[in-house]
């Protein structure tokens, strides 16, 4: 389509609009301008410091780097501008300059340090030194990683870790220290909490969610007060764990006694399930009596022949001269003999840990109650019904399935209780109901699940009729073209204008043909005109009387209130 055929369509719209519905238009398309221009200037507005081309060098340090970075400025007359945020601006060509200027000084100081800290070799440094390096390179690294998170504006983390001690008995566990100071109107839930807590016991060896604190800028514990909260959260979670076991094993008797005593209604259950829900840990050590031979050793000795003689006995003269030789001794020759036997076994032993289930069951306790039969009888004239109990054996055997049902264990102590009781009173038997009252029951029993969809249809089509004959209607009054007054008026006008042009060349025609004819002796212009002019305002009011009446409606009103004003 040609963009001028289009525009010249819009204009022919808006000229049929009347008064009110310009003005609306008119309105509407100022407050869409208005809107987006405030949009676009918006962000401009709210950092008036890139107008005057002035960028970010730094934002969120301390004070005491803050100031240092303006002393630096200061003596080197650089301009500069503080925000209310503690941000620190300045023109843009100088940032990046002005930040390897500062950077090169070591400022800012109380910048966090990571991992990047070993990348300067120092061959003299200890064993002390290098551990003091790691920890602060874990606490950088933390604390970089807890900024990251969006509520989370700054944060320090502080790690302490013992000496390592050879005593299992005095090994004291390492600790961390976390301060946070979060954005403006943010808060962490318990989730965020203890998942930075997580976060810092991961990095950190031997180090327990306990053990880590947390604060924000005033100095308040942060998830320390949680802790009611928490047990608020676990004694509700308990009781829907106990509510849900006790509502499966109600839907149990119901459904295996519905059949017996004739549907759903006839039957009530009521269990109530004691649990232990304190958590037990208990550590199991086993060995294993299938032993492996580690190492296995034999030792064998034997000694044969006469004994060495020994020079011994009391100190002196005797002791000391030895034995004499050439004299047969008359002692047996000795034998010896000895065998060992070692064998080293492989200990198997297993350590294991049991964790306790989040809920013991310590006893359960069953009532059920159930209606009992009826049979018709006659009673007054009438038919009626005539409650019959169930006998003993049925209870015995309904008895018997409701603790078939809920795992009854009388060990545990576990108690059923079933009783019969009547549940609804004599009614006649003999159905009165109409057949259109047979038919609504059966229809409501019918269409009874599609209760909430038929509601949303006759919604619908209300909202439908609504539309289509109060909505559409009115909007098209609404938008329907009415002639203007003042437009009428105005072509009235013209067409009045026009006759008397007419009237003129007509009064022209007329007097250059009576020339002609020789009769201007006889009549005068004037009178002629007089005439013409007379007979076409007879012609016109015969033709639109209404339109002559409303132009002298407005002619009189116009001059009422020009009366008015003068007044």
């Amino acid at each position: 389509m040609d963009l001028k055929v289009l525009l010249q369509r819009i204009v022919d719209f808006f000229i049929k609009l009347n008064k009110k519905q310009k003005i609306a238009l008119i309105a509407a398309g100022v407050l869409i301008t208005a809107l987006l221009v405030f949009l676009l200037l918006y962000p401009f507005k709210e950092k008036d410091y890139a107008q005057g081309g002035y960028g970010v060098l730094f934002e969120g340090l301390d004070s005491s780097d803050n100031a240092l970075i303006l002393q630096h400025l200061q003596q080197n007359q650089i301009p500069y501008k503080v925000s209310r945020d503690d941000t620190i601006l300045i023109p843009k060509d100088k940032v990046y300059e002005e930040r390897i200027t500062l950077a090169s000084q070591g400022i800012p100081k109380t910048s966090k340090v990571g991992f990047e800290i070993f990348d300067t070799k120092d061959f003299g440094a200890t064993d002390f030194d290098q551990n003091i390096k790691l920890i602060r390179a874990i606490e950088g690294e933390l604390s970089r990683t807890i900024e990251s998170l969006n509520p989370i504006l700054k944060a320090n983390v502080h790690i302490a870790i013992p000496k390592d001690s050879v005593f299992v008995a005095k090994e004291v566990p390492p600790s961390a220290s976390v301060m946070l100071k979060l954005n403006p109107d943010m808060k962490l839930s318990p989730t965020q909490i203890l998942g930075i807590k997580n976060l810092i016991a991961a990095a950190v060896p031997k180090l327990t969610i306990d053990n880590v604190k947390i604060v924000n800028e005033n100095g308040e514990s942060i998830g320390e007060g949680d802790i009611l909260e928490n047990s608020k959260e676990l004694a509700l979670e308990q009781l829907h764990y106990k509510q849900n076991f006790e509502n499966i094993l109600e839907n149990k008797i119901v459904n295996i006694l519905a059949p017996i005593v004739g549907g759903k209604n006839k039957v009530v259950a009521r269990v109530n399930a004691e649990f232990d829900f304190s958590q037990k840990k208990s550590t199991k050590e086993t060995f294993d009596p299938n032993n492996v031979v580690r190492s296995e050793q034999n030792l064998e000795e034997k000694k044969e022949g006469a004994p060495k003689k020994q020079v011994g006995g009391v100190p002196g003269v005797v002791s000391n001269i030895g034995p004499v030789q050439g004299l047969k001794d008359n002692k047996e020759p000795e034998k010896y003999e000895k065998s060992q036997n070692t064998t080293n076994y492989e200990v198997g032993k297993t350590i294991s840990e049991i964790k306790g289930e989040f809920g013991t069951l310590v006893r359960l306790n069953a009532a059920v109650v159930v209606d009992g039969k009826y049979k018709i009888a006659l009673k007054d004239g009438a038919n009626a019904l005539e409650y019959e109990p169930l006998s003993d054996e049925s209870l015995k055997k309904i008895n018997a399935l409701v603790k078939q049902a809920i795992g009854y264990n009388q060990n545990r102590g576990d108690d059923v209780a079933v009783s019969n009781f009547e549940f609804n009173p004599m009614v006649p038997v003999i159905d009165n109901a109409t057949l259109s009252e047979k038919i609504m029951h059966k229809t409501q029993k019918i269409l009874g699940s599609f209760t909430p969809l038929i509601k949303y249809v006759l919604v619908f089509i209300v909202l439908f009729i609504f539309y289509k004959k109060v909505i559409v209607p009115f909007s098209e009054r609404m938008l329907e073209v009415v002639p203007d007054e003042d437009k009428e008026v105005k072509s009235m006008f013209e067409e009045m204008d026009e006759e008397e042009d007419e009237l003129n060349k007509l009064g022209d025609l007329r007097k250059k043909v009576e020339d002609q004819l020789g009769l201007n002796a006889t009549f005068s212009e004037e009178e002629v005109r007089y005439e013409i002019i007379l007979e076409k305002i007879r012609g016109t009011l015969k033709e639109r009387p209404d339109e002559i009446a409303m132009l002298f409606k407005l002619l009189i009103k116009d001059e009422i209130s020009s009366d008015s004003t003068k007044g």
